[in-house]
């Protein structure tokens, strides 16, 4: 049953990326960057970290902890979006923009993550 539950809350993360990703994109100037990519990314890994700093500092039900961290968590961030479109920069010639893309977002994306994973244990 579990299964299941952690699958829908994939889906729910993924249709949360969605609708986030589309405000950014409606919002947000043209910056050369997939912006929306990026915020989801380091929001995710912040929200992770949290969750993952709970669970080590705290007792929970660890099913709670696979829907928000594998389910929710999983569907909402998209690291394999932003490969493709770091991909993409460099493929239209702008390099320099595909390895901030790229290299920027995972070192904010762990640096997030290890504050959220601190938070977590308060």
């Amino acid at each position: 049953m579990i299964e299941l539950v952690v699958a829908f809350a994939g889906g729910l993360g993924a249709a949360t990326r969605f609708v986030v990703d589309a405000q950014i994109g409606r919002r947000a100037p043209n910056l050369g960057m997939p912006l929306g990519t990026v915020v989801i990314n380091v929001t995710g890994s912040f929200l992770l970290g949290v969750v993952v700093g709970w669970w080590t500092a705290h007792t929970g039900d660890p099913g709670l902890k696979m829907v928000l961290g594998t389910g929710f968590m999983g569907g909402y961030t998209t690291f394999s979006t932003a490969s493709v479109e770091a991909a993409r920069l460099a493929r239209a010639g702008q390099n320099l923009q595909a390895l901030l893309h790229a290299g920027g977002m995972f070192g904010v994306s762990v640096v997030v993550a290890g504050l959220g994973i601190w938070l977590g244990t308060l």
